[in-house]
C-alpha cells in the first residue's frame, strides 16, 4: 500500500488539456516550493509570502496549484494588483483567456504603472484573436518601458499584434526604436531581438531559426526555439504562406515547454485553423 501511495504522490499532475487534445503536466515539487509553503503557513495573511508560493509553484509548471495559491490570497486581500497579475499571468498559461483577462484589466486598474499588467492583458487579447485590442495593451506596456529588455519584449509583441491587425505601416513605425544601439540584458531577450532584426530586414530567414532541441530538459533551448519559430510562422501567415506557418506551429507544440508564450501563440494558431 505505501508503496502505491508512493507512486501517485510521484506522479506528474495534470495540469491542462489543450484544445489540439494533449494532456499538459507539471513538474514536481522542489525544494523552492517547500520552503515558501512553510514560510507562508506560518505567516497565512501575508500576500508577499502568496505571491512567493504562486511564483515557486509557476516555475515547476504547476499552474493549476498557483492560481489555487493566488485565489486563496485575493480571498484576503482583493485588491491585492499583484496577486492579480500573478493569477491572471498563470491563466493565460492554462489557456484560460477570458479570465486571464478578467483578472488583467482589475490589476491595470488597480495599478496603472505596472508594466506587467499591460504586457499581460496584451497577451490575453492576443491568444483570444483580438489583436487590435492587443496592440492597444502593449502600446501602453511599451510607453512605461524603462529598459532595454522591455523595450525589446514589447516591441516584438507590439508589432506582430498590429501585423495580425493589418496595421503594416503602423507595425513597421512600432520598430523605431529598435535601434543599432538597442542590445538586451536578459539571454533571453535575444530571441526577440534576433525576431526585430528579421522583420527589420537586418536578418534573413536562413540566419534566424535555432535548431530544434533534442533534449527535451534543455528549457532554454526549448524556449529559444518555440519564441523563434513562432515569430516567424507569425510572418509566414503576413505573407500568405499558411502551409509553412502551420509547419513552424506544428514543430513547436511537439515539445516539451507547454508554457512558453511560443508554444502557447503556436496552439491557438493551430486551433483557429482546423
Amino acid at each position: 500500500m505505501a508503496l502505491v501511495l508512493a507512486s501517485l504522490a510521484a506522479a506528474p499532475a495534470l495540469e491542462v488539456t489543450s484544445g489540439l487534445g494533449r494532456r499538459l503536466y507539471a513538474l514536481p515539487d522542489n525544494a523552492a516550493i517547500a520552503a515558501a509553503r512553510k514560510q507562508l503557513q506560518a505567516h497565512p495573511s501575508d500576500p508577499k509570502l502568496v505571491l512567493a508560493l504562486s511564483l515557486a509553484e509557476a516555475g515547476q509548471r504547476q499552474y493549476r496549484e498557483a492560481v489555487a495559491t493566488d485565489t486563496r490570497g485575493l480571498a484576503a486581500s482583493p485588491a491585492n494588483a499583484a496577486l492579480l497579475l500573478e493569477r491572471g499571468h498563470r491563466e493565460l498559461g492554462l489557456r484560460e483567456f477570458a479570465a486571464a483577462q478578467r483578472d488583467l484589466e482589475r490589476a491595470v486598474q488597480l495599478d496603472p504603472a505596472q508594466l506587467q499588467a499591460h504586457y499581460h492583458l496584451g497577451l490575453a487579447h492576443y491568444f483570444q484573436g483580438q489583436f487590435a485590442a492587443a496592440s492597444e495593451s502593449f502600446r501602453r506596456a511599451r510607453d512605461l518601458a524603462r529598459s532595454n529588455d522591455d523595450l525589446i519584449d514589447c516591441s516584438n509583441w507590439l508589432y506582430v499584434s498590429l501585423r495580425r491587425a493589418g496595421q503594416e505601416k503602423a507595425a513597421a513605425a512600432a520598430l523605431e526604436r529598435i535601434r543599432p544601439g538597442v542590445t538586451n540584458t536578459e539571454p533571453h531577450l535575444a530571441f526577440y531581438l534576433r525576431l526585430i532584426h528579421f522583420y527589420q530586414g537586418k536578418l534573413q530567414e536562413t540566419h534566424l531559426l535555432p535548431p530544434k532541441p533534442k533534449d527535451p530538459a534543455d528549457t532554454e533551448a526549448e524556449l529559444a526555439y518555440d519564441t523563434v519559430a513562432y515569430g516567424l510562422g507569425n510572418w509566414h501567415l503576413y505573407h500568405k504562406d499558411e502551409a509553412r506557418a502551420r509547419e513552424l506551429f506544428r514543430s513547436v507544440v511537439g515539445g516539451a515547454a507547454w508554457n512558453a508564450w511560443g508554444f502557447v501563440g503556436s496552439e491557438a494558431e493551430l486551433i483557429r485553423r482546423r
